[in-house]
């Protein structure tokens, strides 16, 4: 716990892997068994509160947001004062234990809501990249890190990718991550986080509206106490996933999912529904994607402009493996 509140904003890491094809096939990174999987949240500061899986990966809600663990990927984010990039050495150790090599790291976070809370290696975001430098194999050598600014002081979008000496382009993918950050939320709607004696998370998810952003996942939820609420929902090989921190002054949720550029009114559709379960007074939204960033960025704007949500900035930039990134900010016009 911060000094003034719950610090909301996510640190996310994600790791990339390649192996054998025997490897692959018996299941990568998913055959780390649960002891060695604690270790490293035990590093991190944080533990499993429910988990789920499917054919193509598991999903587990943590202590302090999200762990999705495929074949030969990885991606973990914590909020909090979590001491998130202290998972990348066993992660990796782990890896060579099961004849996996990374050949990707990507490294994402917002605007903390207090900085002077978090602990070593976060207490800025030089230091951060500082220690994912020592942290990381040589071979890893194509590495750009970057401030994606906003008009806001309290929004700006930070992140480092550095990629295998094999991989320096982006590989075509029709795939696309989306990042949104809402603050200010509608206190109305802010209040159905909080919770009764009775309340569990399933009912949270459906009273909100979460359980219709994507009607056809399956979704593993859980009710903090005495209020907040995270999910973490699977549909296929996709994942999507929520976390709120509801309390006024430093009122957060987070929204996060990926999807494909050839569904049409898919990213559109999703941030209207974000926003509706949400309100927030300020949001804002990344995708990271190989190609038809542009596109996929004009249907958020029309999707959530007729909902109030009027785009005041809007950044593009290119990282190795991660392809493009553009970081867009949105207010809430008029009075709520």
């Amino acid at each position: 716990m911060a000094a003034s509140g719950f610090e909301g904003f996510e640190k996310r890491l994600e790791l990339h892997f390649s192996g054998d094809d025997p490897v692959i096939e018996m299941g990568g990174f998913r055959q780390l068994d649960f002891d060695s999987l604690e270790q490293v949240l035990h590093a991190v500061q944080c533990t499993v509160v429910s988990a789920v899986s499917n054919q193509y990966f598991d999903s587990y809600v943590l202590s302090e947001s999200s762990l999705f663990v495929y074949p030969t990927k990885i991606i973990i984010k914590t909020c909090g004062t979590t001491q998130l990039l202290k998972s990348i050495r066993p992660f990796i150790h782990f890896a060579c234990q099961m004849g996996l090599i990374i050949t990707e790291c990507r490294y994402t976070r917002g605007n903390y809501i207090f900085p002077k809370a978090q602990p070593y290696p976060h207490t800025s975001f030089k230091e951060e990249i500082s220690y994912l430098q020592d942290q990381l194999p040589n071979h890893l050598c194509y590495r750009k890190a970057s401030v994606m600014p906003s008009k806001f002081t309290s929004h700006s979008w930070h992140v480092f990718c550095a990629c295998d000496k094999f991989y320096p382009i982006p590989i075509p993918n029709d795939r696309y991550t989306v990042e949104i950050c809402m603050t200010d939320l509608d206190r109305v709607l802010a209040r159905k986080f909080f919770k009764n004696p009775d309340t569990t998370g399933k009912q949270m998810t459906e009273v909100t509206g979460i359980g219709e952003i994507i009607p056809s996942a399956l979704i593993c939820e859980f009710a903090f106490d005495p209020c907040g609420y995270s999910m973490n929902g699977i549909d296929g090989d996709r994942y999507s996933t929520i976390h709120v921190t509801p309390e006024d002054g430093f009122s957060y949720a987070s929204y996060e999912c990926v999807g494909s550029i050839y569904d049409e009114d898919d990213i559109g559709r999703i941030l209207k529904k974000v926003v509706q379960v949400f309100r927030p007074g300020t949001m804002s939204v990344s995708t990271t994607c190989s190609s038809s960033s542009s596109e996929i960025c004009t249907r958020i704007v029309k999707a959530v402009e007729p909902l109030g949500m009027k785009r005041r900035s809007c950044t593009i930039d290119e990282f190795p493996a991660a392809g493009t990134v553009v970081f867009q900010t949105f207010t809430l016009t008029g009075n709520r």
